[in-house]
């Protein structure tokens, strides 16, 4: 009666020697507890784990990394998201589950004096090289974004034809980089990318069913506003802003600031909120440090280590699940294993950074102030500058003047300024926000990446219960012309 339980014991033994067999590390040849065994599969010499984008314990892990302007001026953008792609490769994640949007104009750039190179910080190794080309020029779009987001092939147009194909166990990793305003984020083709809209595809990727969580990091001035009011909590989805909805985010590593980057650049080399997650993660144990951790890392290094230059990261969504560990959805460098996560140690002094709206005038007065005497670099960088102060100034003064026209002298600021208590959305109709805009454009010519600072004030008389016909009589009499130039809704095309 004894055989049985002797065979059946035997039989476990062997079947477990195999297991354990397979899971030794070969150099030290000593048992290793199955919780462990991740750690050790290496490739053929060392370095990266093997495919750590499907762990046994997380599914699948996809990332969708977008870059949302162009031009050498937003240099820092494109920098941002290559540098996040090449954190997510040192984490296991493989190329086919890394989706790549970026204009794809700043590496090969007449102005980037490492032709070829882009670097996220003043010291900062080649970030570029390997990026997949997804998503570039033409089509990095809204719509090719969104389809990319769903899974949706049949929507693309252009691009490799990459989407996230996710399944009810995998967990999506969001970075968008770029220049946004109340309700808005910039998009360098195309309408731009409007909250609601992409609330209402997030809430139809839920509803499909093909992700367990979702992580957003967003990097943008009132990218707060983006969340604030919208998403809900019962999405899975853990949400990180760079800015609160009121005020803007900060370029660093610029022309003339302390840590500037070298004297051949003349462009912020990334944004503060996001090379403070990013350069957190380089030096980290990913599996042991959660979601909130780095959340409150990259808040005081965005904000209290520099209160003059910064802002305030927010997080909105199912905070639940900022408990996790950063593995689950960035992997991690099997370099920093060994790694004991102390709160302070990757904070950086304190150090100066730009307004996300003024780097495109620190770009141009650096070409302008370097740029020998009587050159045509000079004459060039001096249009650029004044092209842009002319712009806007239109476009504040134009603003203004729509908001006294309709409301009046006295109440006109007043109703532009107003806003909304913590909680609420930022509009209550968006395609009034969305017809204000366009009709404004239309007489007064692109908001541009600077004028979305004025998106409140759309809201504010969308709110006022203005309508399409007083806006177009107000807009016309604000807007006699506007400037030509690059900024031009005749070059940039409607924003809305």
């Amino acid at each position: 009666m004894n055989h049985f339980p002797a065979a059946v014991l035997l039989l476990f033994l062997l079947s477990f020697s195999g297991l354990v067999a397979g899971s030794r590390d070969i150099t030290g040849d000593f048992l290793r507890l199955p919780s462990e065994a991740s750690r050790f599969f290496r490739r053929a010499g060392g370095g990266r784990a093997v495919d750590d984008s499907a762990d046994a314990n997380v599914g699948t892990r996809w990332a969708v990394l977008l870059a949302g302007s162009n031009g050498y001026w937003n240099y820092r953008h494109q920098a941002d998201v290559c540098h996040a792609y090449q954190l997510l490769r040192k984490g296991g994640l493989k190329d086919e589950n890394i989706i790549v949007f970026m204009y794809d104009d700043i590496a090969f750039n007449e102005e980037n004096p490492r032709p070829g190179v882009i670097i996220n910080s003043p010291h900062g190794d080649d970030v570029y090289k390997g990026v997949p080309k997804d998503y570039t020029g033409e089509d990095v779009t809204v719509e090719n974004f969104f389809a990319v987001i769903l899974g949706n092939k049949t929507a693309l147009k252009g691009g490799s034809g990459k989407v996230v194909d996710s399944g009810p166990d995998d967990h999506i990793f969001i970075f968008y980089s770029d220049h946004g305003g109340p309700g808005i984020l910039g998009m360098p083709v195309g309408r731009n990318l409007y909250a609601n809209d992409l609330i209402e595809v997030l809430k139809k990727k839920h509803a499909s069913g093909t992700y367990k969580s979702l992580v957003f990091y967003l990097e943008a001035c009132e990218s707060g506003s983006i969340f604030e009011g919208l998403l809900p909590e019962n999405l899975n989805i853990y949400a990180t802003t760079a800015s609160n909805a009121e005020e803007s985010s900060w370029g660093t590593y610029c022309p003339g600031d302390y840590s500037s980057p070298p004297p051949e650049y003349e462009t912020c080399l990334g944004d503060l909120y996001s090379v403070a997650w990013m350069e957190d993660s380089d030096v980290h144990n990913l599996r042991t440090e959660t979601l909130h951790q780095q959340y409150e890392l990259v808040k005081e290094r965005t904000y209290s280590l520099n209160s003059a230059y910064g802002s305030h990261v927010m997080q909105y969504g199912d905070i639940r699940l900022s408990k996790d560990n950063l593995f689950v959805y960035l992997g991690t460098n099997p370099e920093n294993d060994n790694f004991t996560f102390v709160e302070e140690n990757s904070l950086r002094p304190p150090s100066k950074a730009i307004n996300q709206r003024d780097a495109d005038i620190v770009h141009f007065w650096a070409k302008f102030r370097k740029a020998p005497e009587g050159s045509l670099r000079k004459a060039a960088a001096q249009k650029e500058v004044l092209e842009a102060m002319s712009h806007r100034m239109h476009i504040d003064n134009s603003v203004k003047l729509v908001g006294k026209l309709l409301f009046g002298i006295e109440k006109g600021p007043e109703v532009l300024n107003a806003v909304r208590s913590a909680g609420l959305p930022l509009v209550d109709d968006w395609d009034c926000l969305k017809t204000s805009v366009r009709t404004f454009e239309t007489h007064c010519g692109s908001l541009s990446d600077y004028g979305m600072k004025h998106m409140r004030s759309f809201a504010n008389i969308c709110n006022a219960g203005i309508g399409k016909e007083q806006m177009a009589e107000a807009t016309a009499q604000a807007c006699v012309s506007f400037p030509s130039g690059r900024w031009s809704s005749l070059h940039k095309g409607f924003s809305a």
